[in-house]
């Protein structure tokens, strides 16, 4: 069946292909334009199509440059339903700037958080209404050629590393392996606690980076449990509410405390309905706890959800922590200091 799949997908990848090639081809002969604003600018992206953990990742640079630098956000808004630059404020929902933004409004308040799907004018907007800013952080620009940032991060998971997949819609790339060049750091994500210092040698060896880009390795952190979730019995009836790319990591870490789990499992950025919500409701009275993501937290908020659910919803924090952060700190502190 696999064998099948690949020989009626591959030439549709091949089309694909071809129009990537063409986009970049137009790029490299100045065709189509591309532009540098008059602030530093740092992005965070990968080659495939989501579940790399760019949004831990803008974070975890938040967490760090905001004590010596004013830190701008800015995102295309993934599925928002607004139009054109919003700058997030008090009233914001992720309707409005999409559930990623939304999330990294509400728990850094203090930093301006922007969606706007021209980045260009994007960080235009940006520095007229916080002429302040130091430093914007790009969310998901790695394939957005319209705008020379000045350092990039590409992020790529350690269970699919983007030189051993396809893209679309054989594999989940969207964009050629070899345009991995472009960044000055390369961190590979989720990797697993048990990874030994082999394992990162046969990742390195299998990346096989240029001398000019680092490689870093990164794992996430589960905030711990509630107390009141750690009183439950592993017995305890428990629902994983999910709609991101790939749950399983997720799913993973609550199996570890509780024996059985009813997933509520949606698309990537799914924009929950009446419908969906009924359902979800139904499963809520039946379990102790339903577990969800920060980014689907951040879209269910603001829904006529019943007091039951509300109770019973549980966010699950995380961080993320880099292998030799220092190092890669002093790389984006030169780049700061000289841009």
């Amino acid at each position: 069946m696999q064998i099948l799949r690949n020989i009626l997908l591959t030439p549709l990848s091949w089309v694909y292909g071809l129009a990537v090639g063409l986009r970049h081809l137009l790029y490299d002969m100045h065709i189509l334009p591309t532009r540098q604003v008059n602030v530093s600018t740092i992005c965070v992206g990968n080659l495939s199509v989501g579940g790399t953990g760019k949004t831990p990742h803008i974070e975890w640079l938040i967490r760090q440059l905001s004590p010596t630098y004013k830190v701008a956000v800015l995102s295309r808004g993934y599925r928002r339903q607004s139009c054109g630059f919003v700058l997030a404020n008090a009233d914001s929902t992720a309707r409005e700037i999409g559930d990623e933004c939304m999330q990294i409004h509400t728990k850094f308040p203090h930093i301006p958080v922007a969606v706007c799907k021209d980045r260009v004018e994007g960080v235009r907007q940006l520095r007229q209404r916080c002429p302040e800013i130091d430093v914007v952080l790009l969310d998901d620009a790695y394939q957005y050629r319209r705008l020379r940032c000045g350092f990039y991060i590409l992020l790529t998971t350690a269970d699919n590393l983007y030189v051993q997949d396809h893209l679309l819609p054989l594999g989940r790339l969207r964009d050629f392996a070899w345009q991995s060049e472009k960044a000055n750091a390369v961190v590979v994500t989720k990797c697993e606690d048990t990874m030994t210092a082999v394992d990162r040698r046969v990742v390195s060896n299998c990346l096989r980076l240029p001398a000019y880009q680092s490689l870093y390795f990164s794992k996430v952190t589960y905030q711990p449990f509630s107390e009141a979730i750690q009183s439950l019995p592993a017995t305890a009836s428990v629902a994983l509410l999910t709609g991101i790319a790939r749950p399983e990591y997720l799913e993973r870490y609550i199996g570890q405390r509780f024996q059985r789990i009813v997933p509520l499992t949606f698309a990537d950025h799914h924009r929950f309905t009446k419908n969906d919500l009924a359902r979800i409701e139904q499963v809520a009275a039946t379990v102790n706890v339903v577990f969800t993501t920060e980014k689907d937290y951040a879209r269910l908020a603001n829904l006529d959800l019943s007091d039951t659910l509300r109770r019973k919803l549980y966010p699950i924090e995380i961080e993320v922590s880099i292998s030799d952060e220092d190092h890669l700190l002093q790389s984006i502190h030169r780049y700061l200091k000289h841009a």
